[in-house]
């Protein structure tokens, strides 16, 4: 691999993005550090997805090493309303039968290699984690009311690492496997944050719709603590979805040194988090606020 020094950033760099200056100081910040990216399922916007899959790319170029997870409830839904199924949700997760696991195992495969083939267009390599190739994560169901949902407990961590040791970048479904190999569907969020907190990442960079947490007159916090998130959230502050986000960014505080919330509607936020004095959404760290 390449130095950092022999990378030719202006020939990586796209012209919308944050100065060489600014990317030169924080090259060597996340050096053979793991960056583990959420990709909703709910960015639908074409020219968007082929900016952030750009975004990616870059980064392994410049000798990042990220990881992706996403996920792909939203057009698990449009698919199974053109079959006339409908969807039930309980506590926000989908119940899942066989039938709907099996359509959401074909869904998530054929958004994972939406975005491997799109990664290869930017000529960086990847590899496909599904439950039908290079499965890493062990389930357990959550309850019999929701069906085939898991949580997961045990990931494989070297094979995880195999894969980043051999240049790749790795796709991770939101799909797992049982003690049987009953295929589950997961919470992609819950996999982002146990995968992040199994590899003690230095970011864990869940691109979501909002610009990332607001305060009470609805300004955007940049920087917070996970106490402070703590306090919003009983407060009433924070709620919804947002809520769900951040509790488990709470839990994994010790493990992952900074979880960051941002845009995918915004163009080059994902550079801009990471290789910008000014970053791009909200930063949670465990303590006290320190600067970027």
């Amino acid at each position: 691999m390449k130095s950092i020094e022999e990378v030719n950033l202006k020939s990586i760099l796209p012209s919308n993005g944050p100065s060489i200056n600014e990317v030169k100081k924080y090259l060597n910040k996340y050096k053979n550090e793991y960056i583990v990216i959420k990709i909703g399922g709910s960015l639908n916007d074409e020219s968007l997805f082929k900016i952030l899959i750009e975004d990616i790319s870059i980064l392994k170029k410049i000798n990042f090493n990220p990881i992706l997870v996403h996920g792909g409830g939203k057009r698990l839904t449009a698919k199974l309303s053109q079959l006339n199924i409908e969807s039930k949700f309980v506590g926000g997760l989908r119940v899942s039968n066989k039938d709907v696991v099996k359509i959401a195992q074909d869904v998530f495969i054929e958004f994972n290699k939406e975005i491997l083939n799109e990664l290869k267009n930017y000529s960086v390599n990847a590899r496909s984690i599904t439950s039908k190739e290079n499965n890493i994560i062990n389930v357990k169901a959550i309850s019999e009311e929701l069906g085939f949902v898991g949580t997961p407990y045990k990931i494989a961590v070297d094979a995880l690492k195999n894969i980043v040791k051999a240049n790749e970048i790795p796709i991770i479904a939101p799909l797992g496997l049982n003690s049987e190999n009953q295929v589950h569907n997961v919470n992609a969020d819950d996999i982002a944050t146990f995968v992040a907190s199994s590899l003690n990442a230095r970011r864990l960079i869940i691109i979501s719709d909002v610009v990332g947490v607001m305060d009470k007159d609805n300004n955007l916090i940049s920087e917070i603590n996970s106490t402070k998130v703590k306090e919003m959230i009983e407060r009433g502050e924070i709620s919804g979805g947002m809520q769900v986000k951040l509790s488990s960014t709470i839990n994994i505080a010790d493990k992952v040194k900074g979880t960051v919330i941002i845009s995918g509607k915004k163009p080059r936020s994902l550079l801009f988090e990471l290789l910008s004095d000014k970053g791009s959404g909200t930063l949670i760290r465990k303590w006290k606020i320190l600067k970027k």
